[in-house]
């Protein structure tokens, strides 16, 4: 059985196009004490949810070639990897919401964000992640309860 916390720095994916931001976003969550890798577009992100294995993931809507809408789209397929994600974004009329909610995404926060929020919302991934990953370790007969 494998331990119900695990006190390793969580991983999370920063997908966004642009550099300033994915620079941005990253020195937070570092400083939070979260391990960050980067994608510059959906292709990357598709990637790296592959062979990293995120626990989170913060992902832009905006971006060349596959956009946000396309990665999560992908993360529904069985053999995906899909991590609890944060859509972190310009676009943020009640459609834009209501689709990536609906392709799975946990949270949307929309830019120009305040540093407390987003870790805040990562935090609570994280938390929720973490619960369904608990209750998944423990044996059958207390599932039930």
């Amino acid at each position: 059985m494998q331990p119900l916390f695990d006190l390793a720095p969580r991983r999370i994916l920063v997908v966004d196009d642009d550099e300033s931001i994915v620079d941005l976003i990253s020195t937070r969550l570092i400083i939070g004490g979260y391990k960050v890798a980067t994608a510059n577009d959906g292709f990357e992100a598709l990637r790296g949810l592959k062979d990293l294995k995120p626990d989170a993931m913060i992902l832009d809507i905006n971006m060349p070639g596959l956009d946000g809408f396309g990665v999560l789209e992908h993360m529904r397929k069985p053999d995906a990897h899909a991590p609890p994600t944060l859509v972190l974004t310009a676009r943020h009329n009640a459609g834009d919401v209501e689709r990536a909610i609906l392709l799975g995404a946990k949270d949307y926060l929309a830019k120009p964000f305040d540093d407390r929020m987003l870790l805040a919302r990562v935090s609570r991934l994280l938390r929720v992640a973490g619960a369904a990953t608990a209750v998944a370790a423990l044996p059958n007969d207390f599932k039930d309860i």
